[in-house]
C-alpha cells in the first residue's frame, strides 16, 4: 500500500511539472519575428494567429514568463503556417475575473509571409 501511495505521488508531481512548464520556441519558430510597421505589399497576408500559455499551475496571469510562452506558441504556430512575419501582436487585457483564477495568456497577431 505504501509503494501505491509513493508511486501515485510520483506521478502526479511529474504531470503537474508537465503542465507548469512555458512553451518552447521548435526550430521555424526561431525564424519568424515581431515587427511594428506593416508589412509592403511583397508581403502575403496569410491570416490571425493566436497563441497561448496556459497558467493553471502558476496561477501568472501577466507573468513575464507567462506572456514569453504565448508568444512562442505565437511564432511557433505562424510557422506552420507558413509565415516569417507577425504584425501587430497584441494580448488582451486582463478582466476581473484573471485577479481571481489563473486565466490562459494570449497573444495574437497577423502573420506574413515575406521574401
Amino acid at each position: 500500500m505504501r509503494i501505491n501511495l509513493l508511486l501515485g505521488l510520483a506521478v502526479g508531481a511529474l504531470l503537474l511539472t508537465g503542465c507548469s512548464s512555458s512553451k518552447q520556441l521548435n526550430a521555424d519558430g526561431e525564424r519568424v519575428t515581431f515587427v511594428d510597421q506593416q508589412p509592403g505589399s511583397d508581403c502575403q497576408l496569410l491570416g490571425n494567429v493566436t497563441g497561448s500559455q496556459s497558467n493553471w499551475l502558476s496561477g501568472a496571469g501577466a507573468d513575464t514568463s507567462s506572456l514569453r510562452g504565448a508568444a512562442n506558441d505565437l511564432r511557433n504556430r505562424a510557422a506552420a503556417m507558413g509565415g516569417n512575419v507577425i504584425y501587430g501582436a497584441t494580448s488582451p487585457t486582463q478582466n476581473l475575473l484573471s485577479a481571481f483564477a489563473p486565466l490562459d495568456s494570449k497573444m495574437s497577431g497577423q502573420v506574413y509571409k515575406c521574401p
